[in-house]
């Protein structure tokens, strides 16, 4: 079996038979993707409950899923800067005190993301 005999089928769409398809997997190897944490929550519920729009997304889901993981960390700075701001979560110098604070931004935050961005149909 030649490898570009076997490529110029796939590239035209042609019928491969098994053991060129099996051939054609072991030149190939699938590109790996890396996610941040978001990215793989939104990879995970569109696989369990949204598999249309993953099916729809089809060649365009790494963008799509480095995009999530962009507009999260995008928002979390934006939000971070707006709470920590604020004179609710602002520190007094009580480690404690200022833990809690610190927790309920990040808690706050990390549910707006998921809300907004990632559990998104």
């Amino acid at each position: 079996m030649n490898v570009a005999e076997v490529m110029k089928k796939v590239q035209n769409g042609e019928g491969l038979t098994l053991s060129e398809v099996k051939f054609y997997q072991q030149r190939v190897k699938p590109q790996e993707h890396t996610y941040g944490k978001y990215g793989n929550l939104a990879k995970i519920y569109l696989e369990e409950h949204c598999f249309g729009k993953m099916i729809a997304l089809a060649g365009e889901l790494p963008e799509y899923l480095h995009g999530v993981d962009q507009a999260a960390a995008e928002l979390y700075e934006a939000m971070y800067a707006k709470l920590s701001a604020s004179e609710q979560y602002r520190k007094t110098g009580d480690y404690l005190s200022d833990l809690q604070k610190e927790t309920e931004m990040q808690r706050l935050i990390e549910e707006e993301i998921l809300n907004e961005i990632v559990y998104v149909a």
